[in-house]
């Protein structure tokens, strides 16, 4: 069984750099993990991504040294496992808020004594190169379990989520916390009241041992999370970078001269 890179790392201190998938599109996938970012996750909460699809995504990201995460589209025990199931080497899941959350969702990572995730088919072995006897035995190490940090509720609890055993990371969403603090909402929030809100987060995760992540909009503003410690950093995804891209080349040639 492949170990998870991306988790190694992390747990040796070392950034890891990904983005999101909106796009529900195996062939787009996998062009995006030619592309060698560190980790690739599936946005199942805002992207119209099926579990069909997703599976194929999967498989074609693991052809490639790229960990392939999924944001389920809510925090439920059967959305953990169905997603888990089809190959994902780590879940995110959306605005936790509670202690309990956290329990819940660590709960439905693991397979028992540690948890409740049910044992069935699927093609979990395959997106880990592995035997299902294998995976079994190994999953619950190998799985990259995050909860994310996308409400005010969220930072004032902070330390209660953090605390429980089994949340490996945490990965803050700017937009839905800048609107939940009655702030506009932004990728590169500029208000004090949202670095006050970071620093908490931040010292939060280093006092329980939990690695801080955090979604961006620039690389400028990556490379600063990572200097300020921050370790499991995202920026945009494929739609916003396509957009980008192609803006870009339009904005470039000059057919009016």
């Amino acid at each position: 069984m492949i170990p998870n890179h991306v988790k190694l790392r992390l747990r040796a201190g070392k950034p890891q750099f990904g983005t999101l998938l909106n796009f529900g599109d195996p062939l787009v996938a996998e062009l995006m993990a030619s592309v060698g970012f560190d980790w690739l996750l599936v946005d199942t909460e805002h992207g119209p991504i099926d579990l069909a699809p997703l599976a194929h995504m999967f498989a074609a990201i693991t052809r490639y040294p790229v960990a392939p995460f999924v944001r389920v589209h809510a925090l439920s025990e059967e959305n953990v496992k169905r997603v888990l199931d089809a190959g994902a080497w780590g879940v995110l899941a959306p605005n936790v808020r509670t202690r309990d959350e956290a329990a819940l969702l660590v709960a439905a990572c693991k397979y028992p004594p540690a948890g409740r995730r049910s044992l069935g088919a699927g093609r979990f072995a395959l997106s880990f190169k592995t035997d299902a006897s294998t995976y079994f035995a190994r999953a619950n190490d190998e799985i990259l379990i995050i909860a994310q940090i996308e409400h005010a509720d969220a930072v004032r609890n902070i330390d209660a989520i953090l605390s429980v055993a089994g949340i490996d990371a945490c990965y803050v969403g700017p937009n839905d916390l800048c609107a939940s603090m009655g702030l506009p909402p932004s990728l590169e929030p500029p208000h004090r009241e949202f670095e006050e809100a970071m620093r908490a987060v931040l010292a939060s995760a280093q006092r329980h041992g939990v690695v801080a992540g955090i979604h961006c909009a620039t690389t400028d503003t990556v490379n600063r999370r990572i200097r300020e410690g921050w370790r499991l950093v995202g920026m945009l995804n494929d739609q916003r970078l396509l957009v980008s891209a192609a803006r870009a080349a339009r904005d470039a040639v000059k057919t009016d001269a």
